[in-house]
C-alpha cells in the first residue's frame, strides 16, 4: 500500500487543502505532511479536475484563500512540474500481458471470467478493457460514462451499476483498490486487474 495516500489520487488535492487549512484548529492525530506531498509530487496528473484541486495545496493555499490571492506578486518556487500535455499518451513500445477478471457474486446470475490480453507498454487500463472486449465481446463488453475525472465504467457483461442499489464496479490489483481511474491507470506487465461488482 502506498504510504502517504489519503483516500486515492483524486481526493489528495482537497484532502491536503483541508488538512493545511485546519491543522491549527483540528488535529485528531498527527499526519505526515511530507509523506503526503511526496505522493502528489510522484504522480503524473493528467485529469484537469485533479490538477485544479491539487495546485492550491502545492502553492500553500486553499480554495478559501482564492479571493485574497495576489497573482501579480506571486511566484512559484520551485516551479511546478505537472503533465505538460493533458490527455496525451506516452510513446508506446513493446507489448505487455495483463490478466483481467470480471467478478459478480453480488446480484443475479453470478460470474467470474478471466482473460489475458496484450497491449502496448504504457497503455491505460481502459485500453486493456477495450482489447478484452474486442477479443471476446460476449463476455467482456462494457460501457463507460464521461466524468470530470475521466471515463467511469458503469456496466460490464451487461451488469450496470445502480445508485439506488448502491452498486458499482470496483477495480483492484493484488486485492487493493486502484488509486486512479481506468483512463489514467497504467498496468504493469503480468499484473492481474480485477473488476468486482461491489456495494457501498
Amino acid at each position: 500500500k502506498q504510504q502517504g495516500m489519503i483516500g486515492n489520487i483524486y481526493s489528495m488535492g482537497l484532502a491536503l487543502q483541508a488538512l493545511e487549512a485546519t491543522v491549527k484548529f483540528y488535529a485528531p492525530r498527527k499526519w505526515n505532511c511530507a509523506q503526503a506531498f511526496s505522493v502528489v509530487y510522484d504522480h503524473d496528473y493528467q485529469q484537469p479536475m485533479a490538477i485544479a484541486q491539487v495546485l492550491p495545496a502545492l502553492v500553500g493555499r486553499s480554495y478559501l484563500e482564492a479571493a485574497d490571492q495576489d497573482c501579480a506578486s506571486t511566484s512559484l518556487s520551485p516551479p511546478l512540474s505537472l503533465s505538460p500535455e493533458l490527455g496525451t499518451t506516452e510513446v508506446l513500445g513493446a507489448l505487455i500481458t495483463v490478466r483481467y477478471s470480471i467478478i459478480n457474486k453480488l446480484q443475479g446470475t453470478h460470474f467470474d471470467y478471466t482473460t489475458a490480453v496484450q497491449v502496448p507498454a504504457g497503455s491505460t487500463l481502459l485500453k486493456v478493457l477495450q482489447e478484452a472486449a474486442k477479443e471476446n465481446p460476449n463476455t467482456f463488453s462494457f460501457q463507460t460514462e464521461q466524468t470530470f475525472w475521466g471515463p467511469m465504467v458503469v456496466s460490464i457483461h451487461g451488469l450496470a451499476a445502480n445508485s439506488e442499489d448502491r452498486t458499482y464496479w470496483q477495480f483492484l490489483s493484488s486485492g487493493d483498490a486502484l488509486s486512479q481511474g481506468v483512463g489514467t491507470y497504467k498496468p504493469r506487465d503480468g499484473e492481474h486487474i480485477q473488476a468486482v461488482f461491489s456495494t457501498y
